[in-house]
């Protein structure tokens, strides 16, 4: 199995939460998806990320989605478990995700409109101590707090990564200087961007390709580790039209587009819950199709 650094500097594969036709969380469902995913060398699973619709759960459906993963993982690699909403909640799923084997934690930023940085240090040192101590990736994805402040969550005992998400490399590359360098900078707007973010010092990337299209990922990674950075891009145009897709609608189809894919290619995750658009336009469909055939994907 790898070690956490070595995972955190690989792919951050976003699971899907699947859905049965009543609506409930079927995890079963994610089998031979994550069987596919870790075959092909997906370095470290992620559960309860935004691709698996975090803000669409309850929280005792994100417990048990912590727990299902990481049985049907069985210690094949690290397991990342998001954690979030309010405190109480947040340190409940980290307590039952610490239970169920996760190796570390993914800290979603807070959303409320009134967060402060220094209350969000405390939040994040609660989620640690609720946990029993287990490391934890840090997801920003608003970087307008400020180098300092980014500075100080880091600093907080138990903080082994950052998953950067926002459009900022430069801003990326400040707060990778003010900060330990033995942490790593993951990045966090997938295969996208991954190439931009490499340049400026971070490593591994978020993917939710990797349900979909695993060996694409793992390709992508392989060229980026190699300094390849025209491979890399040359992989990456290849997979750009799903990735436009999922960004339509105010990345309101993220989600959607993956799980249309999904059914596409033969593993129905059912449809996603709203506020996430579902189904796909017709023209957004029309797109997916063509991006499946043209890589032999249907």
């Amino acid at each position: 199995m790898l070690d956490l650094d070595s995972a955190l500097a690989g792919i951050s594969g976003i699971l899907v939460t699947p859905y049965d036709e009543a609506g409930e969380i079927a995890p079963a469902k994610l089998t031979p998806i994550l069987d596919r995913a870790l075959g092909a060398g997906l370095h470290m699973p992620v559960v309860n990320g935004n691709t698996g619709e975090f803000y669409a759960l309850t929280t005792d459906e994100a417990c048990v989605m912590a727990r299902e993963v990481c049985a049907m993982v069985d210690g094949r690699a690290p397991v990342l478990a998001g954690i979030g909403r309010g405190i109480r909640d947040a340190c409940a799923l980290a307590r039952a995700s610490a239970e169920a084997g996760a190796t570390a934690l993914m800290i979603h930023q807070p959303p409320d409109p009134f967060v402060a940085p220094r209350g969000t240090v405390d939040y994040v040192k609660a989620i640690a101590d609720a946990s029993g101590g287990l490391p934890m990736m840090l997801y920003l994805r608003n970087d307008a707090i400020g180098t300092g402040a980014i500075a100080d969550l880091c600093a907080v005992p138990g903080v082994k990564g950052v998953k950067w998400a926002t459009p900022n490399p430069q801003k990326l590359a400040a707060a990778k200087a003010a900060c330990d360098p033995a942490i790593t900078w993951v990045g966090g707007l997938a295969e996208v961007w991954a190439p931009t973010f490499y340049a400026v010092g971070a490593r591994g990337f978020t993917s939710g390709l990797i349900n979909v299209w695993p060996e694409r990922s793992l390709a992508i990674h392989a060229a980026l580790e190699a300094s390849d950075y025209t491979e890399a891009n040359r992989l990456i145009h290849e997979m750009q039209a799903f990735e436009d897709i999922r960004a339509e609608e105010m990345n309101g189809t993220n989600v959607t587009g993956v799980k249309a894919a999904l059914q596409a290619t033969g593993f129905d995750c059912g449809a996603t819950r709203p506020p996430s658009a579902w189904p796909l336009t017709p023209a957004q469909e029309e797109k997916l199709q063509i991006f499946l055939k043209t890589n032999g994907l249907i």
